[in-house]
């Protein structure tokens, strides 16, 4: 029996394409997924109630996929918003070979499917998306958390969906007392026992001067 978990960076399980019909952005797709990765068989619970509680994305600028999965939360971005650059963004390299090949089903060429080590440093997002992966433990979560959050950009939003039973609350407290001061963590919605978070970075200062 295979040890993988879907934070396994390359699964050991043989690669064995399956069919999945689902719709994203109101677009019915046939998309693939496979074992080894995160929920193979269906959108998740999870996702779902996220994609239903979160308002349009910017039309532009780069967007964060944090755990991307198969990468039904970045096609919903790249297909509403085709003039961003969306990173999808995964430790497993099997689930981003599937956002790939999922993003060319889907006729979308706006997905940057890496390892978080690939994104360049002075990336900055206009809005992240994410269903993270909070069985990697709460170390490694608040650690991902710590190093991805800040790279929002000013006027901006990064929404979290979380299951309650498995911290959604605890997680909204951290991340309040953890961000930077011009952050803002609220509670958008709940639905099915998740909760979706959403962390509001305010504008940057204006320095104010006298006319000459």
């Amino acid at each position: 029996m295979s040890s993988d978990h879907y934070f396994t960076g390359v699964p050991e399980s043989e690669l064995k394409l399956r069919p999945l019909s689902v719709k994203l952005a109101g677009q019915d797709l046939d998309l693939v997924t496979a074992s080894g990765i995160f929920s193979p068989d269906r959108l998740d619970q999870g996702t779902q109630v996220l994609l239903a509680n979160t308002p349009e994305p910017p039309p532009g600028g780069d967007f964060l996929d944090l755990g991307c999965g198969w990468g039904p939360i970045s096609l919903t971005l790249a297909l509403s918003s085709p003039h961003a650059r969306v990173w999808a963004v995964d430790v497993n390299e099997r689930a981003l070979d599937l956002v790939r090949r999922n993003a060319e089903k889907a006729g979308v060429t706006n997905i940057n499917a890496v390892l978080p080590s690939d994104v360049p440093d002075d990336v900055r997002f206009r809005t992240i998306w994410s269903n993270p992966p909070i069985r990697v433990g709460k170390n490694e979560l608040h650690g991902m958390l710590e190093k991805w959050m800040p790279r929002l950009e000013p006027s901006s939003d990064a929404w979290l969906v979380v299951q309650r039973n498995l911290g959604s609350d605890s997680l909204h407290r951290w991340l309040s007392d953890t961000l930077p001061d011009d952050f803002h963590v609220t509670r958008a919605a709940t639905g099915k026992g998740y909760r979706v978070l959403r962390a509001r970075r305010s504008g940057a200062q204006l320095i104010s001067s006298d006319p000459e």
